[in-house]
């Protein structure tokens, strides 16, 4: 019975609203005390019914709180047939109950989406030399398996023959795909994008890099307990206090009116509704901004923050590489971006994707000969000239002439941590081209305003290259940064953090993140990212959009002084009211309740204010929205 009242608490909410407005409508409209008292009577006894079960419990494992004195007060007024007073407060408290529960839609099904993406089968080699299709179970250490185009790497392990590129997205954060030949590593879960390549397993099952980021998952969520609500925390002393107030006012004065008038004086009606319309305030404030705050718990979690943790890609970066600079060396410009075009087009490497897509609608060439130099580019006949297009390698390979200056805007594009793109005709450097992931548009801005809002250092964590990494770092002005990071070397620096003390938001939005999203106080991922690290984290911003973070960070430090304001105005209401009881003649139950409602009405109001914050002004806004979205300069 108990387990089927407390799942209709929300009919029970409904139900004793109807009933209410039934008992004043019979005293006010018809001037029938009969249906008054049955309404509000009605009223009180199912309102409190829940109420009392939570009190129950709560007393079971020796805690007082707030459903304790709320359930006293309430048969308190029902006993000296103030059944106005025991309806409303019953109703206000499960509308309090309501609200909070609304907020919190934390979701934990990560490690559903996880499972789903890792690989299931595998094409391992039997002892007649042909390969046959397995559950990945059926795979052992060093046993051989054969990858082809499209289709996951099943364990970890390393190339044994064959070539191809692999994107490490869900495992190191990495935007470009990953060339792999003989003797190169590769990770469970990761996708062979072109190419066919064959491996030795070196660690199966739980054991791969996959397996640990679900493990991580696991271990960061256990660990993350649900802290208790801070109203509970201040009612440990609240409610006890007031219990003991009324019982020494009745021991001394043996006035049982008096007694009950404090209990209900000091129902806490404006301390119950108080912090649900707050955080309730801030998270629609949030959804309509593009941001998704999970619940009351991180808003005060996030309001604490001083240390943020950022992934680069697709999070401090677009996540689609681009040309961020060109330069040409020869008299033709028009002509040699046909020659590359007409070359990059016979590629599927996302560099050479990258640079169709700069150089847009051209007319093509046939290109004929065309051979794919390892570690270097791709040469090839074009209307009869030797075309190369490929890294500095390849170009010094094949002893290509520099024209003057070339080498110091080349080593200028390397410095910057560009991905190289040279184009040479006959033996001649014609053209240079650095490709980058770029930095998102207004992120340094966004940053500036992280510290003022109070965050002390901001980090970069990434699977890329460290001359990568250092660049962004350098440009973005960021407190540190580190590369070459793998999931479990995240998810260690940030328990490092932890445990020196701060308090730390991590921002990222791929697979590789969600250990790192779960572990750390808050989560942040951005809304373009997987489901998974959407799922696992704590807060979302919706489209990707980086610029709603400053804003994020500034909503929960406003919602949190805005809860701290109602409670202090619930606490002083009551304070106020008691004081009058003992000190002064003219506070009577009746004056009580009516600034009960008023103070009521004030945390409401004073809430709802949180529906207008903004933490840019209008014009600033304005500029905000006409920035274009991608930005290929330097």
């Amino acid at each position: 019975m108990q387990r089927i009242i407390l799942k209709s608490k929300n009919r029970i909410l409904v139900m004793s609203g109807i009933l209410i407005a039934l008992g004043f409508a019979g005293e006010f409209l018809f001037h029938n005390e009969m249906l008054a008292m049955a309404g509000l009577g009605a009223a009180s006894i199912l309102g409190v019914l829940p109420i009392a079960i939570q009190a129950y419990q709560a007393l079971k494992v020796k805690v007082v709180s707030i459903d304790v004195l709320v359930t006293i007060a309430v048969l308190g007024a029902f006993a000296i047939k103030n059944l106005e007073e025991s309806a409303i407060v019953t109703f206000l408290f499960l509308f309090g109950a309501y609200l909070e529960q609304r907020t919190l839609n934390k979701t934990r099904s990560a490690i559903k989406e996880l499972t789903e993406m890792a690989p299931e089968s595998a094409l391992k080699r039997q002892q007649d030399g042909s390969f046959l299709e397995v559950d990945v179970e059926e795979v052992d250490v060093e046993d051989v398996l054969l990858v082809k185009t499209g289709a996951k790497v099943p364990v970890d392990g390393r190339v044994l023959s064959g070539e191809g590129y692999v994107s490490e997205a869900s495992i190191t954060g990495e935007s470009l795909p990953v060339e792999k030949k003989q003797g190169s590593k590769v990770y469970a879960g990761t996708i062979l994008e072109n190419g066919t390549i064959q491996i030795v397993a070196d660690r199966v099952g739980e054991d791969t890099t996959f397996g640990r980021i679900i493990e991580l998952v696991e271990e960061a969520q256990d660990a993350k307990s649900e802290a208790e609500r801070f109203i509970d925390r201040f009612s440990k002393y609240y409610t006890p206090l007031v219990l003991l107030l009324s019982a020494i006012v009745f021991a001394l004065t043996r006035n049982v009116e008096l007694s009950i008038t404090i209990l209900v004086l000091g129902c806490p009606g404006a301390l119950v509704i108080g912090v649900p319309v707050s955080n309730v305030a801030g998270i629609g404030n949030g959804a309509k901004n593009g941001i998704l705050l999970k619940g009351s718990e991180v808003i005060q979690d996030f309001s604490r923050v001083d240390v943020m943790v950022f992934d680069k890609t697709g999070t401090l970066t677009v996540g689609h590489p681009k040309v961020s600079d060109h330069a040409y060396f020869g008299k033709d410009e028009k002509e040699t971006l046909k020659y590359l075009s007409s070359v990059e087009r016979e590629s599927d490497h996302p560099l050479a994707k990258a640079v169709v897509e700069h150089i847009g609608i051209t007319d093509a060439y046939t290109v004929s000969e065309t051979e794919v130099m390892k570690g270097g580019g791709i040469a090839a006949k074009v209307e009869g000239r030797q075309v190369l297009v490929g890294n500095l390698y390849l170009m010094e390979e094949n002893q290509v002439a520099f024209p003057e200056k070339s080498l110091e805007i080349i080593h200028q594009y390397e410095r910057r941590g560009d991905s190289l793109v040279l184009t040479s005709v006959d033996g001649v450097l014609e053209s240079a081209i650095g490709v980058r992931d770029q930095v998102r548009p207004g992120v340094k801005e966004d940053l500036k305003k992280l510290r003022k809002l109070g965050v002390k250092e901001l980090v970069l964590l990434s699977g890329d290259h460290q001359g990568t990494v250092d660049v962004v770092a350098e440009e973005l002005g960021l407190t540190k940064a580190f590369g070459h990071m793998l999931p479990e070397d995240k998810s260690a620096y940030i328990k490092k953090l932890q445990e020196e003390g701060h308090v730390v938001a991590f921002v990222g939005d791929g697979v590789n993140d969600s250990p790192s999203l779960a572990l750390a106080e808050i989560g942040i991922a951005m809304g373009s990212g997987t489901d998974v690290a959407i799922e696992t984290s704590d807060v979302v911003l919706m489209n990707g959009d980086f610029g709603k973070l400053p804003h994020a960070l500034g909503l929960t430090k406003a919602t949190a002084r805005n809860m701290k304001q109602n409670i202090a105005i619930a606490v002083g209401v009551v304070l106020v009211l008691l004081f009058s009881l003992f000190f002064s003649e003219w506070m009577n139950m009746s004056i009580g309740m009516l600034v009960h409602e008023a103070s009521i009405l004030v945390v409401i109001l004073n809430g709802m204010r949180l529906l207008k914050f903004s933490l840019f002004s209008p014009k600033a806004e304005s500029k905000r929205k006409i920035m274009p979205k991608e930005s290929y300069g330097t």
